[in-house]
Parts: structure tokens; C-alpha cells; sequence
């Protein structure tokens, strides 16, 4: 109702702020985003706005025209949400706008005893309110009256007794084992606070719940001890604010300032895929200003291995589009990056996003694809036919003769197994150009390689393929009389 008073960037802190019960989580979100984007953001301009003066005109048209800061316009939920935020950030706030922000508050004609509370806690945190109770005098009332009913519940008297009966249970029992007696308990718990005529007989419900079980809603407990901790302390190292600021020696703090800039903005994006359009092309240009080493660290950070693989030909697009094209290091380690642990946990063919995206890449950089992919998945002992499979495609479809080499001559080193039959298969099927030397070193290969696939088929078929393809090349007695029988 009145968003347009604001900037674009304060707009999605009130729609977040007035989203429900978790607007302030959601609002402290949105700012770390813009922080993320943007380190300078400030919320200076946010909170004016919020205690600009807005002339009303009441319904009734004998009544005078007022005046009221437009934060006291707003639902009282949106009120408890923005102390709540920014009791969650003050400490990087101007101490200026958040008292002028409180003084707005307190011109409501109607408060609300929630949005109250919260702003003499925001005042006790900024040193301006230390004496008054948090609490209002008709609920002091209501405690002394609980307090006077539980006189003599147990030996040590009283809330003690009641206390540490809760701290015991806590740590002496499982959550997992005790959840369903424990919300049936909570439930005549909580109702001691909400009947003065049946707090008698609900003190009574408490003190046998406690003596025969002995066990309380741990959960609950646990988030009272950490609210009251919150409320109660003022402590540098307890502050939530604290969450802005990145984690100390993280391997991002080596980044120079530009490029930690654009992985955070390229953080943002894959975050929110929805948003993306013709603007990645730019964000990605980083790449071709960082060595290897800040490679590796920017995959890291952005945790390109577990990157959903809907989100990876999106992400290969805008790489594939970057002018000038990616050094050979730069692609590599992008490359391992992204596919290599996705293609060796593949137990099953791989998904058409996986495949689009090691396609094009292979077109576009065969041979850091050869060194960072194709050649680690060939020395992995245990691949099956999903690796198998996406190679001969890789090697079939977008390998020219000279990569094909490359590539067999990176299966002469290492053992053979079923799955690499395939691939050798696929690479002799081409009919690569084997010089006298490569193809000296792959005939030893298949002599040796020979006794362990005696009942193979696969291995029957390669060496088919190659008595068809190279048979002007050797003398197929010579090697055959070395290779095992296969009737």
C-alpha cells in the first residue's frame, strides 16, 4: 500500500518484512544478497523513508487531517518483524537512524505490547534503556500469582525445583525417542500461562508429569536458553550481525577485490536460476583475468562439483559465449570442476543436461576436455558402462583424429577393464592414423592386456576391429601367435 514510497532495493525489504511470521528472516536474507552484490549497500535510506511524516485524511470529514510517521501506518506484524531485523543488524546501523526509527515508533496512537517490548530491547541494546522491565506491570502481576500457587512444589521450592528438573531431563533424554509424550506434555505446559481460575489444577498436572517421567520438551527448552541468551547479552561475539561479515582465513579471502566481487555475483545468480538472462556473459568474463590457483579457488567457493545439473547447460552457455575464448588451464580446471565427479558417480546412463553440457564444452575445448575428464575417468579402475557410454559419445561425436590419438595413447599405461574395451573399441572403429611407434606401443599393450579377456566378447570384437583396420600394418601371425586362444 505504500511501496512507492520506497526504492527498489528497500521495496524488497518490505514485501519481505511483510510476508508473515518469518518476515525478518526472510528481510535479514534479502540484505545479505544485496551485500553480497553490492558491499556499500546501506539501509540509511530505507529507515528515512520509514519515518518520513505521511498526512492522513480520516473517513469521517468533520475530523482534522494528522500526521504520522509512515512506520506507524504500517500492520503491527510488520512492526515486530522490523525490530526484529533490525535488532539482527544494528550493529552495522548508523546508532542515529535507529533511535529516530524508535522515536517514530513511539508517536503510534495504538501500540502494540509485542512492537513495545521489542523497542525498549532495542533501546537496552544501544545503551538508552536500562531500567524499566521488558515486561508490562499486569504480567509482572501474573507471575507473582504463578509464583505464590507454586510455593512448596518440591523440597527446594518453587520455580528452583521446577528448573532443574527441566535442565536434568534436557540432557538426559533423546528427542527422537521421547517426541510424541513430550508435544502432549507441552501442551498442559503451556496452558499453566493462559487460565488464572486453572492454574491450580495445571500446577498439579506439571508436578505429577514431573515426578513420574521426569521429562520435558528438551527442544523447547533449549530454544528458551538460547532466546534468553539473546535478549540478555550483549556480548561482541554473540551478536547475529556478526553473520555479515565473511568467515575469517576462508580461501576466498586470497581472491583479489574484483574477483571476489564477481563470485559473489555469480553466487547470486545460481542461486536464483529464474533470473538468469544475456547479464552471465559479462559476470563470467572474471575467468580469463584469474590464474589457475584462483580458478580452483572460485570453483570451490561457488561449489561447482554439487551444482544441480539443470542449472549446468545454462551455465555452459554463458561460458561458451566469452570473448576471447578461456586458456587451456582455465577451461581445464573449470571442466574437472564441473564434470568429473558427476560423471565417475554415474550409475546409470547420464541425464540429457549432463551430456548437452559435456558435448558442447568438448567441442569447444577438446583437449582440456581430454586432460581434465576423459583422461582421469580412463584411469579410474572401477568405471562401468554409464562412463563407457558418455566417452565413446564424447569421442564419437566431437573428437577430431588428432584428440582421438591423444586419447589412445592415454589407454597404453593403464589396465584394461571391460567398460575401457568399449571405449578402445570406439576409438579404433574411426580408424585413427597410428604412427609406427604409437602403434608398436598398443600392440604390446593388447599382447599383454590379452590372457585377462580370454572368454571376452568385447575384447574378441576390438581385436576384429583391428586385424580389419590395420591389417596392411603387421604381420598378424607375429601377434597372434602371442594372444590367447579364443574358440
Amino acid at each position: 500500500m505504500f511501496l512507492n514510497r520506497f526504492d527498489s532495493q528497500s521495496m524488497l525489504l518490505v514485501r519481505s518484512l511483510m510476508s508473515g511470521a518469518s518476515g525478518a528472516h526472510r528481510a535479514l536474507n534479502v540484505f545479505h544478497r544485496q551485500r553480497r552484490a553490492n558491499p556499500d549497500v546501506s539501509l540509511s535510506s530505507f529507515i528515512e523513508t520509514l519515518c518520513r511524516d505521511e498526512v492522513l485524511c480520516p473517513q469521517a470529514g468533520d475530523r482534522p487531517l494528522t500526521v504520522k510517521p509512515l512506520v506507524c501506518l504500517f500492520p503491527p506484524l510488520f512492526k515486530q518483524n522490523l525490530l526484529s531485523f533490525i535488532y539482527l543488524v544494528h550493529s552495522v546501523l548508523p546508532r542515529i537512524s535507529v533511535l529516530q526509527l524508535l522515536s517514530c515508533l513511539s508517536q503510534d496512537p495504538h501500540p502494540n505490547a509485542w512492537v513495545t517490548t521489542l523497542c525498549k530491547q532495542l533501546e537496552r541494546s544501544l545503551g538508552t534503556h536500562t531500567k524499566e522491565p521488558l515486561y508490562t506491570p499486569h504480567c509482572s502481576q501474573r507471575l507473582k500469582e504463578l509464583s505464590q500457587r507454586l510455593v512448596g512444589f518440591g523440597e527446594a521450592g518453587g520455580w528452583m525445583y521446577l528448573g532443574g528438573q527441566i535442565a536434568k531431563s534436557a540432557s538426559a533424554y533423546d528427542l527422537s525417542e521421547k517426541l510424541g509424550t513430550q508435544r502432549k506434555r507441552k501442551g498442559s505446559f503451556v496452558s499453566v500461562e493462559s487460565d488464572g481460575e486453572e492454574i491450580g489444577q495445571r500446577s498439579k498436572r506439571i508436578k505429577m508429569d514431573v515426578c513420574v517421567s521426569k521429562s520435558v520438551d528438551a527442544e523447547e527448552w533449549s530454544v528458551h536458553k538460547e532466546t534468553s541468551g539473546r535478549l540478555n547479552s550483549n556480548a561482541p561475539g554473540e551478536n547475529p550481525a556478526e553473520d555479515l561479515q565473511p568467515a575469517p582465513d576462508s580461501p576466498c579471502d586470497t581472491l583479489p577485490e574484483h574477483i571476489k566481487l564477481s563470485v559473489l555475483q555469480i553466487k547470486e545468480l545460481l542461486e536464483s536460476p529464474t533470473e538468469w538472462d544475456q547479464s552471465p556473459v559479462d559476470v563470467f568474463k572474471v575467468l580469463n583475468d584469474c590464474d589457475p590457483t584462483q580458478v580452483e579457488v572460485l570453483c570451490s567457493t561457488l561449489s561447482f562439483p554439487d551444482l544441480p545439473e539443470q542449472i549446468l547447460t545454462k551455465l555452459c552457455s554463458s561460458v561458451l559465449a566469452l570473448s576471447p575464448e578461456l586458456s587451456y588451464s582455465t577451461a581445464a580446471t573449470l571442466i574437472k570442476s564441473l564434470l568429473l565427479e558427476k560423471v565417475l558417480s554415474l550409475s546409470e546412463p547420464a541425464s540429457r543436461c549432463l551430456v548437452t553440457t559435456a558435448t558442447s564444452l568438448c567441442n569447444h575445448y577438446p583437449r582440456p576436455m581430454c586432460h581434465a575428464l576423459i583422461g582421469p575417468v580412463l584411469q579410474e579402475k572401477n568405471i562401468g558402462s554409464p562412463q563407457a557410454e558418455l566417452l565413446s559419445r564424447l569421442i564419437e561425436d566431437c573428437l577430431d583424429s588428432h584428440y582421438r590419438l591423444l586419447v589412445l595413447q592415454m589407454t597404453i599405461n593403464i589396465v584394461w577393464s571391460e567398460a575401457l574395451l568399449s571405449i578402445i573399441h570406439s576409438l579404433l572403429d574411426s580408424k585413427p592414423d597410428l604412427n609406427e611407434e604409437l602403434f608398436a606401443q598398443f600392440t604390446e599393450q593388447l599382447v599383454s592386456q590379452g590372457p585377462h579377456f580370454i572368454k571376452s566378447v568385447k575384447f574378441a570384437k576390438m581385436m576384429l576391429t583391428v586385424l580389419t583396420k590395420y591389417s596392411s600394418d603387421f604381420c598378424t601371425q607375429t601377434v597372434l601367435v602371442r594372444l590367447p586362444d579364443f574358440k
